[in-house]
């Protein structure tokens, strides 16, 4: 069956299990017209190869600029003021204001400092564990005990956000990433989350400004006040850290839970061999990333891309997801091997947008996976596995909810982690995790 043209992306089913379509695209060729829920058509590009290539395209640029009338009238970006105050910042821009502006923010995710940070990450993942429920047989949410907590205490240590701004910090100002368009009925509550995080991104900024501190929140206000940023990069770049330095590990812990539920005979071993957990993540991270799609980019000029025409200004954007399942790069690609000879995969992007907190996002996901699956034994879904809602987000993956059963034997048992004796309290950054609740047992 031919694929229709534009192909839709979107939809509940989509969003379950989206590699079935990719495969079909995959093999029909490198790049196809999409269509996405509001109302973009896009260009898409699905193989590995075809991905490296486009991502490393000198051709391609970031700036919302770039973009044609066509685009710009259902992107369904964000209103103004907002758009012009904080859609500018790293993703949206290109050399020689992309080089300076990265520059600023590398020192803070370089690996080797992220793993000097190991053990206090580990200390707030043990606390978190401490403080869920022991009702593992009637199930938890591991995503507002565990996954939706522990991504943002750990940004807000990296990043120098202190305790009494990190305790005001609401999730749901995350959600104003997603398209909601100008017509949408939930466009007034997304224009409401707009503006609650642009006030408190104001208030961290004037917080560091009078209480400077040597974190990188602190070295980005003096950019500032120094010249080297303007405002609207400054609010852009603090809005990029909260809430693209979060939600993707977030998701990403959810699907590789996922998948390693699916696969019971790999999370037993990984429990067994905890050594092999670096090697785990990296095959995860290319099973199914959070990452699913990346951001736009454009032609300043009509161009020929991969043997089709595709006009100035049109978006073009490559699915990481696909890439990581191309046959012609990963043998039996659809499979969890933990022993797979891992060559480079897409799931931090490539080229000069590679993603600055990949040393991070890979030293929390080794620290959290490997404390749930050491002091969570017999972690199991508590629904089934298509009950499960996966996130509607146009460019991530993940699940809404993670509903799990452990048992609870194992839960006080924190060998292998580190002492928490010492543990400083991190700040509490959602709802506390209910002890009271239950999830659908069949």
């Amino acid at each position: 069956m031919p694929l229709p043209d534009p192909v839709p992306l979107y939809g509940p089913e989509y969003k379950r299990d989206p590699y079935p379509l990719y495969a079909r695209m995959r093999e029909a060729g490198p790049i196809h017209r999409v269509l996405f829920p509001s109302g973009v058509t896009a260009w898409l590009v699905t193989g590995h190869a075809a991905a490296q290539r486009t991502l490393a395209d000198p051709r391609l640029g970031k700036n919302h600029e770039l973009g044609n009338d066509r685009w710009r009238a259902r992107a369904s970006i964000m209103p103004e003021p907002q758009h012009s105050q904080l859609q500018v910042h790293l993703l949206h821009q290109d050399a020689p204001k992309h080089t300076a502006m990265r520059r600023l923010i590398t020192d803070a995710f370089a690996p080797r400092r992220v793993e000097a940070l190991r053990p206090r990450f580990q200390e707030m993942a043990d606390a978190l564990v401490d403080a869920m429920p022991t009702e593992g047989p009637d199930g938890i949410d591991l995503v507002r005990c565990f996954a939706a907590r522990f991504p943002f205490q750990v940004l807000a240590e990296v990043i120098g956000l202190p305790p009494h701004l990190a305790a005001r910090f609401r999730r749901e100002w995350g959600k104003v990433v997603a398209p909601v368009g100008p017509t949408d009925p939930g466009r007034p509550a997304y224009e409401a989350l707009l503006r609650g995080l642009q006030d408190y991104i104001a208030e961290v900024v004037a917080d560091r400004r009078e209480h400077p501190g040597d974190g990188l929140l602190s070295r980005l206000v003096t950019a500032r006040d120094e010249g080297e940023l303007s405002p609207e990069e400054l609010d852009s770049m603090i809005f990029q850290l909260l809430v693209a330095g979060q939600e993707p590990v977030t998701n990403q812990i959810t699907t590789a839970l996922v998948a390693l539920t699916r696969h019971p005979e790999a999370l037993e071993r990984l429990r067994a061999e905890p050594a092999l957990m670096p090697r785990a993540v990296e095959e995860l991270l290319r099973l199914d990333g959070a990452f699913e799609l990346t951001t736009w980019r454009f032609l300043a000029e009509d161009a020929e891309l991969h043997g089709t025409r595709v006009p100035a200004g049109d978006s073009v954007i490559v699915s990481l997801c696909a890439a990581n399942r191309d046959p012609e790069r990963f043998p039996d690609p659809d499979v969890l091997d933990l022993d797979r000879a891992q060559g480079p995969h897409l799931a931090f992007g490539h080229g000069t947008h590679f993603c600055p907190g990949a040393a991070l996002a890979r030293v929390e996901l080794q620290v959290a996976l490997g404390t749930l699956i050491a002091r969570l034994p017999g972690l199991r879904l508590a629904v089934p596995d298509d009950e499960l809602e996966w996130i509607p987000a146009v460019l991530g993956r993940g699940t809404a909810a993670l509903p799990v059963a452990f048992d609870t034997s194992g839960t006080s048992d924190t060998s292998g982690t580190s002492d928490t004796s010492d543990t400083v309290d991190a700040p509490t950054t959602t709802p506390s995790c209910p002890r009271d609740l239950k999830w659908p047992r069949t």
